[in-house]
């Protein structure tokens, strides 16, 4: 028996934030050699932060990241660990990660794939590594290897692939497979999407089966630089079997995956794989002189101590699970955990005093609340409450909190500003979904001011204003005469304003700019209106991801979704101004994740919606498509919003369209 202790750290770093990054890797550091792990994998770019973007390109960020790689070798005795930074060399930036071995630099693994779809945009910063290829990294007058690299240690054999690396065909895996890698390390920022943890999984399951090795893949975890949001989902495999998988979506800062895995059973796996070719060391590398960098020392035989394939969360409150297995999650429990992450991290790497909300009545402003009311249980549940009372001191009056109840108040307050056009339904859902979520309830009649603004275009033209021929207008006038009030409690409270428009309203521009889309962050921007009212029904009933669940929301869930900015006698609804809600999404799937034309979206559904008539389709298909290329301006002025898929809207991370274009003209006229 060959045995190996091996571990993966998730941290929840920021970008540039060199303190507190430096901080979390060295605890982290510290709780491995406590636990006798011998190899630890840190996440990719975990010295600076991944969501560097353009700074990547700033020279002093190289330079700080390497003084802290400096602090970080003479903590790494007794430990063998890939840490993540970027490395300027020749004439350009590298994505690396960086061996150390008993307090010594061992050399540089650079990253040969680089991640350029969806959100991503490193080719824009990095260089990609040519497979095959290692050189010389100076420093000062010392030097180490850089490149694709295998390293070993007594007769154990350690290999990096860096995130994308192990998401492509030809993954530098089946590589060092082919010449005895026994360990294999991920070091990746991965962030969250629904059904991405399954992928993930099988990757790393995959590879460890077809390279008959061990692999440790270590991930970033929380809100790091406000869209993206990780999930953690560290995991520990050999020759195909699960062996370790970390809890996701965790509210604390640091988290080690531990396993002790033997390497003589992945060899024996190997010498039966007759597919597996043999690579000699002298040929690997064309320009190396053995291909393989030498690690100094040996590797002890690890200690017997208990519970070490576990997951340790080490936080403020540190918690311990025995489980080698993450608990599956349903997509509402991911949206549950995952908007939540997202709202704890945002309020406190920007020390904001909670959130404030313009509370309609409606499903999204309560979706909003009772997500903020999620984020306080959850991260109470995993940090505790007294630790995480601590974490929030610059918030006046949490100290004092001795119940999540007590706590609320302190991180919300919602708002009902009411019209003529506002029902007493509306009114009284606001009211109970603010204080059943137990935060502050406020309520203010906007009415006069919408009147003088009126008055005062009007007198303006010399004209009345008039529903027949001024809607839109005065219906907007509504929505924004609502925003200054709401900014200005947010701003005496030293809070958050969060904008509650969902992704079905951006696609279509359905929202009032500098009204309901006021706000320096949109938690919704990202989902779509049909599942939100679904996440709704389930919070009412059941609860998801840990929290809930919530009676209250029954108020809102018997509703129709309404803008309620038109006279009662309108009835207005959202899906009469618009088109039912599934059809909107289901369009939209078609037209922007798939990239189909009007007519090619428009055969979709007739085979879909047999039940509805081909010129209500048609209608539907063309109102999207004019209402889409109409607004892509608001679409560029929507706060800022979590991705919780790879096809988001949001045209600063994934959907780049033209603000001015042919509106599809030509299209839409050959339907």
């Amino acid at each position: 028996m060959r045995s190996l202790r091996l571990a993966a750290a998730t941290l929840n770093q920021t970008p540039l934030d060199w303190d507190g990054n430096l901080h979390r890797i060295l605890h982290v550091l510290r709780q491995a050699r406590d636990r006798h792990v011998q190899v630890l994998c840190l996440p990719e770019l975990c010295v600076t932060g991944y969501g560097c973007e353009d700074m990547f390109l700033a020279p002093h960020v190289w330079q700080t990241a390497w003084q802290l790689l400096e602090q970080i070798i003479p903590a790494t005795s007794g430990l063998t660990v890939a840490v993540g930074l970027p490395l300027f060399h020749c004439n350009g930036v590298f994505n690396t990660a960086c061996l150390i071995s008993d307090g010594a630099i061992i050399g540089f693994s650079a990253k040969q794939h680089l991640a350029g779809d969806g959100l991503h945009y490193e080719p824009r910063w990095f260089r990609a590594w040519p497979a095959g290829r290692v050189d010389l990294y100076r420093h000062g007058s010392a030097t180490w290897p850089l490149g694709d690299l295998l390293f070993q240690r007594d007769d154990i054999r350690l290999g990096l692939e860096i995130c994308e690396d192990a998401w492509v065909a030809n993954r530098p895996g089946g590589r060092m497979a082919e010449r005895g890698v026994d360990v294999l390390l991920n070091p990746s920022a991965s962030h969250f999407a629904f059904g991405k943890h399954e992928v993930r999984r099988r990757f790393v399951l995959e590879g460890s089966r077809a390279f008959a090795a061990a692999y440790v893949y270590a991930n970033l975890c929380g809100n790091e630089a406000g869209r993206a949001i990780y999930d953690g989902d560290g995991m520990i495999a050999c020759a195909g079997e699960p062996i370790a998988n970390a809890a996701r979506l965790r509210f604390t800062d640091t988290e080690l995956t531990i396993a002790d895995v033997d390497l003589a059973t992945a060899r024996t796996r190997r010498v039966a794989v007759h597919g597996l070719r043999f690579q000699p060391d002298s040929t690997a590398i064309p320009g190396s002189a053995t291909g393989v960098i030498s690690i100094p020392g040996t590797f002890a035989v690890p200690p017997v101590t208990p519970a070490v394939a576990a997951t340790t969360a080490i936080s403020p409150a540190p918690a311990v699970s025995s489980a080698t297995a993450a608990v599956p999650l349903s997509r509402f429990d991911e949206f549950t955990r995952t908007a939540a992450l997202g709202l704890f991290d945002y309020m406190r790497k920007t020390r904001s005093f909670g959130f404030v909300i313009s509370m309609s009545g409606g499903a999204d402003s309560s979706a909003c609340a009772v997500l903020v009311r999620c984020m306080a249980e959850l991260a109470a549940a995993d940090r505790g409450l007294q630790s995480l009372c601590q974490e929030l001191q610059w918030i006046p009056e949490v100290s004092a909190a001795r119940s999540i109840d007590d706590l609320m108040p302190c991180l919300l307050a919602g708002v009902y500003q009411s019209t003529r056009n506002s029902s007493e339904t509306t009114r009284n859902a606001a009211a109970a979904v603010t204080r059943a979520m137990g935060g502050q309830f406020f309520e203010i009649s906007v009415d006069a001011l919408v009147e003088s603004c009126t008055r005062s275009v009007e007198n303006m033209l010399q004209r009345p204003l008039t529903w027949a021929t001024d809607d839109t207008a005065l219906q907007n006038i509504q929505a924004r005469t609502r925003s200054p009030s709401i900014w200005l409690l947010a701003n005496v409270r030293n809070a958050l304003l969060l904008a509650t428009s969902n992704r079905s309203e951006a696609a279509v521009g359905y929202a009032t700019m500098d009204g309901d889309t006021s706000g320096g962050l949109a938690p919704l921007a990202g989902i779509d209106k049909s599942f939100l009212r679904e996440w709704l029904r389930v919070m009412e009933t059941h609860g998801a991801g840990g929290a809930g669940p919530f009676p209250v929301l029954s108020c809102v869930n018997q509703q129709q979704p309404t803008a309620e900015l038109r006279p009662a006698e309108y009835s207005q609804t959202d899906e009469r101004d618009l088109m039912p809600y599934a059809i909107l999404n289901h369009i939209e799937q078609l037209a922007i994740r798939d990239r189909r034309s009007p007519a090619e979206v428009l055969t979709e559904l007739q085979q879909h919606s047999p039940s509805v008539s081909t010129e209500q389709l048609r209608a539907w298909v063309t109102r999207f498509f004019t209402l889409w290329s109409r607004n892509q301006w608001k679409r560029e002025r929507f706060a800022p919003s979590f991705h919780f898929d790879d096809h988001n809207l949001d045209p600063r991370s994934w959907c780049r369209f033209p603000i001015l274009s042919g509106s599809f003209r030509r299209e839409l006229e050959q339907l």
